[in-house]
């Protein structure tokens, strides 16, 4: 939808039909819908709903700003469970909403009303509700009428070729200034410049530069920047010193970079080799603004070192990197806890559309949580709590659809059976008829093959983790400190669960058992999977580490969040990473420092789900697991940050104050190389705080490692949390880098 078709009187009819409000069907997922009455609040703020022949009080709301998005017809997962029949399409709409995107699915009895509310609710989503707000807007575009391939201001073309450089503008302004540009289109750009210096109180406190402004303002009309004005501003606050001064050092003064200048920067600060001229024509052909120039200007500089390439991440690993041709029991497993939960263990919804999620995430190990339902129907949810239900066969059927959408490696499915006998056939019925031939169900028996496959070999498979027919048969008398913690934690008195062979015949590679003897090796198979608590594995970590690494070079092992941890809160991965443990499950649904962590390991090797374990926690079982290493030296020099925002909830926010801000940098990795060491704290300069600083750590174990930038404003009284980056110490690229940290830019220069 662009602004240039929008007419006064549609939008005052939508508006009044929505506070008028409608009689909808909300679907829920179940048979029948429940019809509610939705209209808009009289603030044009919120949508609301109620039962439509009951008391007058609003049973509950949508925020427009948090609205993401809102489709037309049957396009959600709610929608997918009714049959195709059953709802007209031109009579439906979604609206997806929420920090973890939800979806409100309404079915209306007249297709016009539905074509009203998306459209209204997409002209309050651009900021129109009513005809001041949309005269206003139409009047600043009118007063400059733009002809269609080229731009004109100030009597000068300003045609395609800079446009680049405009939308570069637009996300400054956005930055800085707070303008909505979300639906601005590169033709609306110049009438929205022309903003009066009143609207640009942050940028002066930003820039702590008040003088720029009114330098920018030359022409006669004072108190509002002209086009060229604006484009003069922005060259003038988006010149960084830092970069300034290397370009001119490799140019012998000058302020362009021909292409022997810009190959001689690649080489002697990024490290790059064998650069031909072809790709250094391609950079000044993607970067700088003026296609005209054959060489790098100030500008098409910086674009550069701001762009991915000059990104602290190594590109490469944005791919599978890594050998993918060895045992799965060699691999770290991207591994989710209580999948099909969106929030804590008691109280939160279930939803079918978290198994897509997490999958897409890069997850290559999901929860599956089955109960006995009714009809005979096994259901999804967290037993004994008031967490909603959803049905398995739903789950399944969404673990087909999203299972290889972003990896094309094997999936687990972890089962949690707590279903009689008949439910346990019908779930091995929807295993097989939904999955079909995605389910390895290979005739190799585990005397005939000593070694798991390959996630390779195991390309587009699913395999289902469950405890078999016979699992009871691997519980023996255990002798040793660390079975005597097994046994007071485990042999408590359970109920035996009868379980189903059609469901068992299932397992082949992943046969689900629940404890043994960590250092017995007589009986165990590769094939076995061993899912322990986190308070049962600190336990182990702390008695024996060197047993457990051993022991998870012959099987894979799954470890999960304490039952107390209501709340699905995560734990720390990285202790566990340490010794090798392969299945680190995490509570995909809270986000925080943990799953950061878990994002950051995961992300050096395409995010595909799978990371290659360092070569000592590989080898065979006589081989020392931690053998000594020489520690290698990472040397980290901060030089300088760029547009970095006044924290949400800052201590002095709504004072006006100015941030202080200072870079902390934490290695986490082996407990000996876990530290951490922060620059000197800049006062009152957000905009352009400059460090110019050396770090120096030394890491033992570099393979395991994660390197964690945060950004801190510092306060009187503490510090408030500006912004982070965590990078795989493997995936660092050396060289003069820019970090993005949580939208916040952050520039130094590492080696090793």
């Amino acid at each position: 939808m662009t602004l240039f078709t929008i007419i006064p009187a549609v939008v005052e009819r939508c508006m009044c039909t929505m506070q008028t409000g409608t009689q909808m069907t909300k679907l829920k997922g179940k048979k029948k819908g429940l019809v509610r009455f939705f209209f808009l609040d009289e603030h044009k703020s919120c949508i609301r709903w109620r039962p439509s022949k009951k008391h007058d009080k609003a049973k509950s709301e949508i925020s427009i700003d948090a609205i993401h998005e809102v489709c037309e017809g049957k396009k959600s997962e709610i929608f997918r469970r009714y049959a195709e029949n059953r709802f007209d399409p031109n009579c439906c709409f979604s609206i997806y909403y929420g920090d973890r995107v939800k979806s409100l699915d309404l079915v209306s009895n007249n297709a016009e009303e539905v074509r009203t509310w998306i459209q209204g609710l997409k002209y309050l989503m651009a900021g129109i509700s009513d005809e001041d707000s949309l005269a206003r807007r139409q009047r600043t575009r009118d007063q400059y009428p733009l002809s269609t391939p080229s731009w004109t201001a100030a009597g000068k073309p300003y045609g395609r070729h800079r446009w680049p450089e405009l939308l570069c503008v637009i996300a400054l302004v956005q930055q800085l200034t707070g303008f909505l540009l979300a639906t601005i289109t590169v033709y609306e750009i110049y009438p929205i410049l022309l903003f009066p210096l009143s609207r640009c109180w942050e940028i002066y406190s930003l820039c702590n530069k008040t003088l720029l402004l009114q330098e920018a303002d030359t022409d006669e009309i004072q108190g509002s920047l002209g086009f060229d004005e604006f484009c003069s501003f922005y060259k003038m606050i988006s010149t960084r010193r830092d970069l300034y001064l290397i370009m001119i050092s490799y140019s012998n003064q000058k302020e362009v970079l021909d292409l022997h200048d810009l190959a001689r920067f690649l080489e002697n600060e990024q490290k790059m080799r064998g650069l031909s001229r072809e790709h250094l024509f391609d950079i000044v052909a993607k970067f700088e603004p003026c296609p005209e120039n054959l060489q790098n200007m100030v500008l098409g500089f910086t674009n550069y070192m701001r762009s991915p390439a000059g990104d602290i991440f190594n590109p490469e690993h944005n791919q599978v990197n890594q050998d993918m041709t060895q045992p799965l029991t060699n691999y770290f497993i991207a591994t989710s806890h209580n999948t099909y939960l969106t929030g804590d263990q008691l109280l939160s919804q279930s939803r079918v559309e978290m198994y897509a999620y997490v999958l897409q995430a890069g997850c290559r190990c999901v929860e599956v949580d089955c109960w006995d339902g009714p009809d005979g129907e096994p259901i999804i949810h967290h037993g004994y709590t008031l967490t909603s239900k959803i049905l398995f066969k739903d789950v399944v059927e969404t673990i087909n659809k999203y299972a290889f959408s972003k990896s094309p490696y094997p999936v687990i499915l972890s089962i949690e059976n707590h279903c009689t006998v008949p439910q346990q056939k019908k779930m091995a019925e929807y295993l097989k008829e939904v999955l079909q031939d995605k389910l390895d169900l290979t005739n190799v028996s585990a005397q005939e093959c000593k070694k798991l496959p390959s996630p390779e070999i195991l390309k587009g498979k699913i395999l289902i983790k469950v405890q078999i027919c016979l699992f009871h048969s691997l519980i023996r008398c255990l002798i040793s400190k660390i079975t005597f913690v097994f046994l007071q934690y485990f042999f408590r008195k359970r109920k035996t669960m009868r379980l189903s062979r059609a469901l068992s015949d299932l397992v082949k590679y992943t046969k689900s058992v629940r404890v043994h003897e960590i250092e017995t090796q007589g009986f165990l198979s590769s094939w076995q999977v061993s899912s322990l608590n986190e308070t049962v594995m600190n336990q182990i970590l702390q008695l024996k580490p060197g047993e457990l690494v051993r022991f998870n070079q012959r099987q894979l092992i799954r470890v999960y969040p304490s039952n107390f941890r209501v709340d699905s809160s995560n734990f720390n991965p990285q202790p566990y990473w340490n010794t090798g443990c392969h299945m680190v499950a995490m509570n995909y649904q809270t986000e925080g420092r943990m799953l950061e962590l878990n994002r950051a390991k995961f992300s050096s090797n395409g995010n595909c789900g799978y990371i290659l374990k360092p070569k000592c926690m590989c080898k065979g079982m006589g081989a020392d697991p931690l053998p000594g290493h020489r520690k290698t030296q990472l040397v980290l020099k901060i030089i300088s940050g760029q547009q970095l925002p006044k924290p949400k909830d800052s201590m002095f926010g709504d004072r006006g104050e100015i941030i202080d801000p200072f870079v902390e940098v934490e290695i986490i990795g082996l407990p000996v190389d876990c530290s951490k060491q922060q620059t000197r704290v800049v006062d009152d300069n957000g905009f352009n705080p400059m460090w110019e600083e050396t770090l120096v750590f030394s890491i033992l174990m570099p393979q395991i490692a994660l390197v964690r930038f945060q950004v801190w404003d510092h306060d009187p009284i503490g510090r408030d949390f500006i912004g982070q980056r965590t990078v795989a110490f493997t995936s660092m690229m050396p060289g003069r880098l820019s970090a993005q940290i949580s939208r916040v830019g952050l520039e130094f220069k590492s080696g090793d």
